[in-house]
C-alpha cells in the first residue's frame, strides 16, 4: 500500500490507524518512543504534536511501516515556469 501524505492531520489519521491494526495501545507506542501518552495521542489525534525524525522512524518501525521520499510530478510546473522565462 502506498499512501500520500501532505498534511499533518493525514500521517495522524494514519498512525491511529497502523497502531490499532498493531494492536497498541498508546501507552505502549508511546513507552517505545520513550515520550508520554498525550504527547503521542496529540500527534495521533491532531497532528500538531512534534516528535524528531529518529523518533518518526521508530514509530513508524513498530508499526511496520516505512517512509519513502519520491520527487513530486513537477512536469505542469517546469511548463509554467518556462512560460515565466526570459532570456
Amino acid at each position: 500500500m502506498k499512501i500520500i501524505v501532505n498534511t499533518p492531520a493525514a500521517l495522524a489519521e494514519i498512525l491511529l490507524s497502523a497502531r490499532k491494526e498493531y494492536g497498541l495501545t498508546q501507552a505502549q507506542a508511546a513507552s517505545a518512543l520513550g515520550i508520554g501518552q498525550p504527547r503521542l495521542s496529540a500527534l495521533e489525534t491532531t497532528g500538531t504534536a512534534s516528535i524528531s525524525l529518529a523518533q518518526m522512524l521508530t514509530l513508524l518501525s513498530l508499526y511496520g511501516l516505512e517512509l519513502c521520499v519520491q520527487s513530486r510530478d513537477t512536469s505542469g510546473v517546469l511548463e509554467a515556469r518556462e512560460d515565466r522565462l526570459e532570456w
